[in-house]
């Protein structure tokens, strides 16, 4: 209350009828505005018209058993865009996430191989290499101050050569030896790569890992300490200190959280094809990174979500398989990618500008 209507009698005339005045401090904006505050309503729309259109220049995509593949190809992005999407939030990159994925599926299979061991001895010190790769990563970046976009550049190439220089020195070939035979491969098997059937449809165990791990870090974002953390760090790293969040921790934590992304997918790659390409996963990066971006994700951190990068893992997913069902180019592939990307960042643009205005 105002000093002005303090200054009133208690006893006074009712104001008149009519519609209650309000000025642009307290009007409440109106419904469609809020939505479009939501990070993730823009590429709902866009992967909404993605499908729609491919729909009707593939009609072979129609058919559940292509929608299986669309939502498989999907799963494999997605599971890696969403630790990457949750770094990005905390105002960071991590460019060495392709060639990580390929770095675990390495360590695994050559571990297994050579020494003669039980395959889940090689998962296990793959997700603890993965997982330390990431902690360097992190542990660099807040250590030296660096960007992490020169400090991820340098693991990538790090990890791009010592790929390939290990695997030819172990093996003596670019790529590792089956694995298939190994004790323990077929429960592994069951945990990364099987499938199961859903009204005579096969559908990746990938599938239900991406889904679950995409309302884990919705529930962490929006009801966990830890979430308000991600998006304090990636606001205003030093406000966030002011007012105690760890800063080292979230942001370190973030890059080890990347690095599960890449030993849970990595292995995946393993046990579908049980041998690894070491010179594979270049380029992977950029993808995770579009699909988060085309998510929702700013560039300058402190904004995004989780299920919006699940949308756009959808929609690289399905342009990726419409284009070989419309029985297209292939190679249009990544000229549909560079479009999306610039479409999702002008989206993103205007969402934030329309959202704040007044």
């Amino acid at each position: 209350m105002s000093m002005a209507q303090q200054a009133e009698p208690a006893v006074s005339t009712p104001p008149a009828s009519g519609p209650k005045q309000t000025d642009g401090r307290t009007a409440q904006r109106p419904m469609a505005l809020r939505l479009l505050a939501r990070p993730e309503v823009g590429v709902f729309l866009g992967a909404l018209a993605v499908f729609a259109f491919f729909l009707i220049a593939a009609p072979s995509l129609r058919q559940g058993s292509s929608m299986a593949t669309v939502l498989y190809q999907s799963s494999t992005i997605g599971i890696m865009a969403l630790p990457v999407a949750l770094l990005m939030i905390g105002g960071e990159f991590d460019l060495s996430s392709g060639v990580a994925v390929i770095t675990s599926a390495l360590t695994a299979s050559m571990l297994t191989y050579q020494l003669t061991m039980n395959v889940w001895v090689g998962v296990i010190v793959a997700l603890l290499v993965s997982v330390g790769v990431g902690f360097f990563n992190g542990w660099m970046v807040v250590r030296t101050g660096l960007p992490s976009f020169l400090v991820t550049l340098g693991t990538f190439l790090i990890l791009q050569g010592v790929n390939l220089a290990v695997t030819k020195l172990v093996t003596g070939n670019v790529a590792t030896d089956d694995i298939s035979d190994m004790d323990g491969f077929d429960q592994a098997r069951k945990v990364f790569a099987s499938s199961f059937g859903v009204g005579g449809i096969q559908v990746k165990i990938t599938v239900v890992w991406w889904l679950v791990f995409a309302a884990i870090a919705t529930w962490v974002l929006l009801r966990t300490k830890y979430g308000n953390w991600i998006f304090a760090v990636g606001g205003n790293k030093q406000s966030a200190r002011a007012v105690g969040v760890p800063v080292t921790f979230t942001k370190i934590s973030l890059f080890m959280l990347v690095g599960f992304g890449a030993w849970f997918v990595g292995m995946h790659q393993l046990f579908s094809f049980n041998t690894v390409q070491s010179g594979e996963g270049v380029g992977q990066e950029l993808i995770f990174i579009a699909a988060a971006v085309i998510g929702g994700c700013l560039l300058t951190g402190g904004y995004g979500s989780a299920i919006g990068p699940l949308f756009g893992a959808f929609m690289f997913g399905m342009v990726q398989q419409g284009i070989v069902y419309a029985g297209w180019n292939p190679d249009w592939f990544k000229a549909f990618l560079g479009v999306m990307l610039l479409g999702a960042v002008l989206i993103n643009l205007w969402v934030q500008r329309t959202a704040t205005r007044r």
